[in-house]
């Protein structure tokens, strides 16, 4: 247990940076996500258009 009037130690080699280099991959793979969603829902509506155009009774 401590008493309060231990003194600690503190290491200031840790400072934080911007640049460690992992929001950037992040924010590449959320753009990729979103294109590949757009891309699938893309070709979902032209598989919905191309059943309703099947579907639909017309004389040509």
């Amino acid at each position: 247990m401590s008493t309060g009037k231990e003194q600690l130690e503190v290491e200031d080699d840790l400072v934080e940076s911007d640049d460690d280099g992992t929001e950037a991959p992040v924010l590449e793979v959320a753009k990729t996500n979103l294109s590949k969603r757009r891309t699938i829902d893309n070709l979902l509506e032209e598989r919905r258009l191309q059943k309703q155009l099947a579907d639909y009774d017309f004389d040509l």
